[in-house]
């Protein structure tokens, strides 16, 4: 039987308010390249509550496009190798976002990775929900960034690296994290078929495994079990991104699943 739809359609403003550069004193203290990232993206953001996870401000782009371009302009062609996924909050992500708050039993005093974390929604939510420690993943510095930012800006603590933990060489004591958060990781094949792999060998370690997705063809059903289902506002361009205004969104479903132990992957 089909969970309830929490919060389906529930109507939320949006909160705004100017970019900020760091504090002379804290700036002093960065190395030079890692301020013109932080002054990169709080120029090239605004914080906004999301529309389903309401307890959560970001800061994000409002077009992926023009976002995109700005960071090759602006930080040079090496930071631009991958679209700008921590400008937005994406569906899957909103889903376990919300999950977690409603179910915080799942995380209260356990150790949450968060992997390919983008805005860190997620990871923000699980400390919310009073994890004890939170780390998030994911391989873009200027994710990591945007991940430090957004945590600041809801007072938790959020550990952020951009660590690669699905190449195949890399190694990773899965032991050292109870509840792995996963959001919007199946969009490309070569990635979906390391992840599942990784996750997998979390699972088999004992951790629990929440993923969210949108309904991506690459989505490893066989291997998983719905948990809940929800109506995320997205935006009508995009409908993989969180709407910025109430006359620019419809709803997508996404589905929080939970990877199951000892089923095998095909890839």
């Amino acid at each position: 039987m089909r969970p309830p739809l929490s919060r389906a359609e529930r109507e939320c403003p949006t909160v705004r308010q100017e970019s900020h550069s760091p504090a002379p004193a804290a700036a002093a203290k960065l190395p030079s390249w890692l301020v013109a990232k932080v002054e990169f993206f709080l120029s090239h953001t605004s914080l906004v509550a999301t529309p389903h996870v309401p307890e959560v401000v970001l800061r994000l782009g409002t077009e992926a496009v023009p976002l995109w371009d700005a960071v090759a302009r602006k930080l040079g062609a090496a930071n631009a190798k991958a679209p700008p996924y921590w400008g937005f909050a994406w569906p899957g992500g909103q889903a376990v976002a919300r999950y977690v708050l409603d179910h915080p039993h799942l995380v209260a005093g356990r150790r949450v990775l968060d992997l390919a974390a983008g805005s860190g929604i997620t990871a923000i939510a699980a400390a919310k929900a009073g994890a004890a420690r939170v780390t998030a993943y994911d391989i873009d510095p200027l994710a990591v960034v945007a991940i430090a930012m957004n945590a600041d800006a809801n007072g938790v603590a959020v550990e952020a690296s951009a660590v690669d933990l699905v190449r195949q060489d890399g190694a990773f004591d899965s032991s050292a994290f109870d509840v792995i958060l996963a959001g919007d990781v199946f969009y490309d094949h070569d990635l979906a078929g390391r992840a599942t792999a990784f996750l997998q060998g979390c699972r088999a370690a004992g951790c629990v495994v929440l993923l969210g997705d949108p309904g991506r063809p690459l989505l490893p059903r066989h291997l998983l079990a719905s948990r809940a289902e929800y109506l995320v506002p997205v935006a009508f361009e995009n409908q993989y991104t969180a709407a910025a205004t109430r006359d620019d969104r419809h709803c997508v479903r996404a589905t929080v699943w939970e990877l199951e132990i000892g089923a095998a992957a095909t890839w």
